[in-house]
């Protein structure tokens, strides 16, 4: 393992970058929907929203709600805000009144930082609230609010900072909400330091990033996942990065491959099914992808097959999390193990540990994944017992089971409450919903724990296909029947439905919970 030298005492991530890229000053920093941001243009706005928050009385420490779609205010908004020591919660835009009301109180936002086609809900979730918002900048509406101000002509008023904010490294530099699969999303705490880490662990040695790339993240910013894609990473190289702030169809993909080129792309699991199965899928001539990652979900093995089968560039498969921010555990490009999520990255140490919390280590036994690694969340904010729960001393437990193959290759197995006790033996969802996925009729799958008419727990299996119109009885007999020709009898799926989608979190991340809530309630 190489050594990665930690960012210094007194440290601050955004004035890291700009002294990183001040030797490109004309050169393209973003590409979003209605212009160009230069790296000159960046580290001036960057300054200018410092100086802006200092001016609205926003001090040291306090919070800024981030509202908005991926466009060059996004990243500006953010890097402004560690600039002025001010920590921005980057909040999902998918979300409703309620969430945005619950959010605001409890990170006690003092600003909102929105995007004019959000004001709206965040106006809703400003009235039923009880934390009051003293400030409001608006990037691209039209009509605002009395006392609400437009993002460009506020910036355009605002001096540059002179100096960043005498931050340290392990200062608190940012908060993510995690997806919460059940109950209220937890405010996760990160550092300036922590973005530091993941660009020097994975961005530069595993991904090889460099200033030639042009960098394109499905996965949008306010997660974890994309703020390294589209921001951490291609920044600390001097890259070129494009947004987008419509959704991630298929089609809008496919726009943004023909016209802007990019050369590494960030995507999920069922963004790529997706794609694959798009009429609209383009050539390998019309891109020039040289590198695609994916995370979210573990990437099924005949996706990654196929993808690679018609572009010639790999995807590099790994697992991360909100609480380490970005991937630990990842393939390497030349070294792609389709239906693993290889090997852990250097820098970080991985355990599976069984239930009664000893670590395991053989091969092929599914055991609970425990990361140690420089880039743990400090804490859930206000939520003592989640924390004391999930960061375990310099141990993080991630919430999801694996096991570790004969080469050492590390196999996603499913999250520790989707796993099923059939007969006595557990089986991963995951991997009935991979062999299923197999079926060439299959687009998609979810597999979740019934109980029978003994109260025995079998699979239940609900099934997307690519043309709805062959759902029936015969369809649901041939993929039983296929399953059970590639796996152990007790895994294959007592009950089968057709459906026409799976419910999913905004990254698309499949919502078994959502399922299981749906059959307790027949």
């Amino acid at each position: 393992m190489g050594y990665t030298a930690p960012p210094p005492a007194r440290f601050n991530f955004a004035q890291h970058l700009i002294a990183l890229n001040a030797g490109r000053p004309d050169k393209a920093a973003y590409l979003d929907d209605l212009g160009r941001l230069s790296y000159a243009e960046l580290a001036q706005q960057v300054r200018r929203v410092a100086s802006g928050l200092a001016a609205l009385g926003l001090r040291r420490e306090e919070r800024v709600l981030l509202l908005m779609h991926d466009c060059v205010h996004w990243p500006v908004a953010f890097l402004g805000c560690l600039y002025a020591g001010v920590v921005p919660v980057a909040v999902n835009t998918l979300l409703t009144a309620d969430d945005y009301a619950y959010m605001l109180a409890h990170s006690r936002a003092q600003a909102a930082l929105v995007s004019g086609a959000l004001l709206p809900t965040l106006q809703a979730a400003m009235e039923r609230g009880t934390h009051e918002v003293g400030n409001l900048v608006v990037s691209r509406g039209n009509a605002l609010p009395a006392g609400a101000l437009d993002f460009d002509a506020w910036l355009t008023e605002q001096a540059l900072a002179d100096k960043p904010a005498d931050t340290a490294a392990d200062d608190i530099g940012f908060w993510l909400y995690s997806s919460g699969s059940t109950g209220r999303p937890k405010g996760t705490v990160h550092t300036h330091a922590n973005l530091y880490w993941t660009a020097e662990l994975y961005a530069r040695p595993v991904l090889g990033l460099s200033e030639n790339d042009t960098c394109f993240s499905a996965a949008k910013l306010f997660f974890a996942y994309g703020l390294g894609n589209a921001l951490s990473f291609p920044l600390s190289v001097g890259a070129t990065t494009v947004l987008m702030a419509e959704r991630p169809t298929p089609d809008a993909v496919f726009k943004r491959w023909v016209e802007q080129k990019p050369t590494v792309f960030f995507g999920a699991p069922t963004g790529y099914a997706g794609m694959l199965a798009s009429p609209g899928l383009p050539s390998c001539e019309q891109v020039a992808l040289r590198l695609c990652s994916s995370a979210g979900e573990a990437l099924p093995r005949e996706i990654g097959e196929k993808f690679t089968a018609r572009f010639g560039a790999e995807i590099i498969d790994g697992i991360g999390s909100t609480e380490m921010l970005h991937i630990f555990i990842s393939n390497r490009p030349g070294d792609v193990r389709y239906g693993t999520s290889g090997l852990p990255v250097d820098g970080y140490e991985v355990e599976l540990r069984d239930e009664n919390g000893a670590v395991i280590d053989g091969s092929d036994q599914v055991g609970d994944l425990f990361i140690k690694g420089p880039s743990a969340a400090l804490m859930y904010w206000c939520n003592r017992d989640k924390s004391r729960d999930t960061f375990l001393g310099a141990w993080t437990k991630s919430g999801d089971k694996y096991l570790r193959d004969a080469d050492g290759y590390y196999v996603y197995a499913g999250r520790s409450d989707d796993m099923l006790k059939v007969s006595g033996q557990y089986v991963s969802p995951f991997e009935v919903e991979s062999t299923l996925m197999q079926h060439p009729d299959v687009l998609e799958a979810a597999v979740i724990g019934v109980a029978d008419d003994h109260g025995l727990t079998r699979a239940k299996a609900f099934v997307v296909l690519k043309n709805q119109g062959e759902a029936g009885e015969p369809m649901a007999e041939a993929l039983k029947d296929f399953v059970k020709q590639r796996l152990a009898p007790h895994k294959y799926p007592r009950q089968l439905v057709f459906v026409a989608e799976l419910p999913k979190t905004a990254t698309g991340k499949i919502q078994r919970f959502r399922l299981r809530e749906q059959e307790a309630a027949r």
